[in-house]
């Protein structure tokens, strides 16, 4: 009996050890396929960085100094010009304007009472020469009675005081009537109408807009032939080879920003990055509206080019450019992934591989710049680290490289 139950338990053990050798192959713990990252020392960079636009430094404002009607503007943009040399603009005097009904009927009558004057003036000048044409022939025979010694020498000399004072009343007579001429004149002014005051020559009587500096033309503000007022902008000129960028940087980053800082402008149109440095960060903060309306407080930054100008000839003004002003770079620096970070309370941790295990492991972080961080203590150089951990990364969890196919 006993050795029929030890032949019957030697023939189930091998099975039964081999079901349970299975089961725990089954359902044993499967590694975390995860992505790794080596620890190494390499350069490392903080900036910041926003949209600017190149914009030329002195830009000069070409306004009209008159009213009056100007001429075309044959000038294109990006034609050179002179100081005090070059014509940016003819302006001549424009045509009167139309007259309302009531305007109309006011100057027409201003015409006939200014007709009315004339006449009257023209009747006295005639009035007036009769009067001295008998003053000189009264005189004429004064001196031949005096001759005969007829008349006294005060008649005689009462007789020229009135050919005189007749004379000096013809004089009179006639610049009244040329007054009353030229009130005629500008009465008749009054009503002349747009385009019939005066034949359009190709060569006018024109006010000369010349250009203030030497540059090229940048804009044309007002290009075609038209009334213009008095200090309109016509055209914008300056010199595109003095360039500067401004970029609007956010408050909070401004306030890292310094004058001298290093500078790297991207995404302007050439093969590689230019140099440049901070200028001027502007005092003055103003408010912009987001494209996704919210409002930002934005400060204005100054950028030089460093990069010679042949480099970057071809841009002008209101280019867009992204500049990126370097706060803080080192050359050797040991750094980690940032995705590779995370908190744990207030501390910065990292799943470090230990021999295909996650190990939790505390690290001091110096400078990020959002892609990788700089480490102080907690991890040395070859190491390698979990990026981007999920929540099956574990302290003590299997892990293995992932497989990318």
């Amino acid at each position: 009996m006993q050795t029929a139950t030890r032949r019957r338990l030697w023939f189930w053990i091998p099975p039964v050890a081999v079901l349970l050798v299975v089961l725990a192959w089954l359902f044993r713990s499967q590694p975390v396929a995860v992505d790794l990252a080596p620890v190494a020392r390499g350069p490392l960079s903080v900036t910041v960085a926003d949209e600017g636009e190149t914009r030329v430094k002195d830009v000069f404002v070409v306004s009209a100094p008159v009213a009056g009607l100007m001429r075309r503007i044959e000038l294109e943009a990006g034609d050179p010009v002179e100081a005090d040399d070059t014509v940016v603009a003819r302006i001549e005097p424009a045509d009167p304007t139309f007259l309302d009904p009531r305007s109309q009927a006011e100057a027409s009558a201003a015409v006939r009472s200014a007709e009315a004057a004339r006449t009257h003036a023209a009747a006295e000048v005639r009035r007036v020469q009769a009067e001295l044409e008998f003053a000189l022939a009264e005189l004429q025979r004064y001196e031949g009675l005096t001759a005969r010694a007829a008349i006294s020498a005060n008649d005689l000399d009462a007789a020229r005081r009135r050919a005189r004072t007749a004379d000096a009343a013809l004089q009179e007579a006639r610049a009244g009537l040329r007054v009353r001429e030229s009130e005629v004149e500008q009465a008749r002014a009054r009503l002349l109408a747009p385009g019939g005051a005066r034949d359009r020559r190709q060569d006018c009587d024109c006010i000369l807009v010349r250009s203030p500096v030497s540059g090229r033309v940048l804009r044309i503000l007002k290009e075609s032939e038209g009334v213009v007022g008095a200090a309109e902008p016509l055209v914008e000129v300056g010199d595109p080879q003095r360039l500067e960028i401004v970029v609007d940087l956010l408050s909070t980053d401004a306030v890292r920003v310094e004058p001298g800082q290093r500078v790297l402008i991207e995404a302007w149109g050439g093969p590689e990055p230019l140099e440049g440095v901070v200028r001027r960060v502007e005092p003055f903060g103003f408010t912009k509206v987001s494209a996704l309306g919210v409002e930002e407080q934005r400060v204005n930054v100054i950028v030089d080019f460093v990069a010679p100008p042949e480099r970057w000839v071809r841009l002008g003004h209101g280019f867009r450019v992204e500049p990126r002003i370097v706060l803080w770079e080192s050359r050797d620096v040991l750094k980690v992934p940032l995705s590779a970070l995370y908190r744990s309370g207030s501390d910065w941790m990292v799943f470090r591989d230990a021999g295909g295990r996650a190990t939790p492991t505390p690290v001091r972080i110096g400078h990020e710049n959002g892609l990788e961080a700089e480490v102080l203590d907690g991890l040395t150089a070859g190491q390698q680290v979990v990026t981007h951990p999920s929540d099956r990364v574990t302290a003590g969890a299997r892990i293995e490289p992932r497989v990318v196919r």
